[in-house]
Formats: structure tokens, C-alpha cells, sequence
């Protein structure tokens, strides 16, 4: 199954209001990433066209994928905790035994979801000071703030990720990387 069929049929693993909020979240990131990928090929694509067939390039065609850039990756971090993809040094963690794991992994959930939501709250007000200055885009002329709001809703979300990662190792026998990815090591090559 692929990125994109498992993103169709996530379920949460979570009960009740929980699980609805993960999978809500989960359509959210997917639908964002989706549009942003998308809409950042359409650019890039009609702005080589223009410069080749018009011999002019598309004024505004970097300022758009500077915001899709900011988009994709703050909407991509959650994504990434939410199906168990970040980078992990897991040499010592292996060692342990499963109890001593997953006391590890809840450990570290709740660190990191406290270091996105102090994430959070510092990016807002980095937003907040951006408003107050008053600087616009040169092309599209919208303000610059604009474009740093998804920078507080991806460590915002991802910060929610990794309580809920939290919360299903404290309510599970298994270890959990996110709350659908159970810990362990595919036998086959294609997991990247």
C-alpha cells in the first residue's frame, strides 16, 4: 500500500473524540499537502512554459512557491509524525526491552509535543511582530505575515500528533511510533 492509499483509508487508532480529531486532522494534512504539490507543479510548470514560449517568466511564480514551500513543509511535519517517519536514533532504544520502550517513546511524545506547542507559541508571536511591521510581498503585494501562518498550524498539529502518540502508548499493550504505526522493522527493502 502506498503513501496515498494509506492516507485514504487512515482510521484513527485512538477511541471516541480522540480518533476524531485525529482523523480529522489526518484529511486536513492530506488535503494540504495534495493542494500544495499540486498547485506548486501548475506554477512551476506554467512559468518555464512562459519563459520559453513567451520569453518572459511569470512575475509572480517565486513568490507563490515561497509560500507553497512554507505550506508543504510545516503541513508535512505532521503528516511525517503522524504516520512514524521522522528520523529516529533508535540504537539505545532498541536495546530495551518493550516496557522499557515504551516508556521511552511516551517520554519522548511528550517532550516533543511540548517542544511544538512552545514552538507554537514563539512562531505566533514571530507572526504577530511581522503584522506590526507592515512588510509586503514585492509582487503579489500581500502582507508578508501572511505567509508564515502555517508555520504555528504545522507545529500546532504536530504537537497534537505526538500528545496523541502519547496517549495510545499509555493505553496500548504495543509500543506505538504514531497512533496507527505500531513500533518494529518492515523485512522488506521498500520502506524508506
Amino acid at each position: 500500500m502506498n503513501d496515498e492509499e494509506a492516507e485514504k483509508n487512515y482510521r484513527s487508532g485512538l477511541p471516541g473524540f480522540l480518533g476524531v480529531i485525529d482523523t480529522g486532522i489526518s484529511r486536513f494534512e492530506a488535503f494540504m499537502l495534495g493542494f500544495g504539490v499540486l498547485l506548486m507543479a501548475v506554477n512551476t510548470v506554467a512559468n518555464v512554459l512562459a519563459r520559453f514560449l513567451l520569453g518572459e517568466s511569470i512575475f509572480f511564480s517565486g513568490e507563490i512557491n515561497r509560500i507553497l514551500i512554507i505550506l508543504i513543509t510545516f503541513a508535512g511535519i505532521g503528516y511525517a509524525a503522524r504516520h512514524g517517519r521522522h528520523i529516529r536514533m533508535s540504537a539505545i532504544y532498541d536495546a530495551f526491552p518493550v516496557a522499557g520502550r515504551k516508556a521511552i517513546m511516551i517520554t519522548i511524545a511528550f517532550i516533543t509535543a511540548i517542544a511544538m506547542f512552545f514552538l507554537c507559541y514563539y512562531s505566533i508571536g514571530f507572526i504577530i511582530t511581522m503584522e506590526s511591521r507592515g512588510r509586503v510581498l514585492p509582487a503579489l503585494n500581500l502582507p508578508i505575515w501572511w505567509i508564515y501562518v502555517w508555520v504555528p498550524v504545522g507545529f500546532g498539529i504536530t504537537g497534537i500528533q505526538y500528545l496523541l502518540t502519547a496517549i495510545k502508548n499509555i493505553t496500548s499493550k504495543d509500543v506505538y511510533l504514531s497512533t496507527a504505526m505500531v513500533d518494529g522493522y518492515s523485512d522488506t527493502e521498500t520502506e524508506v
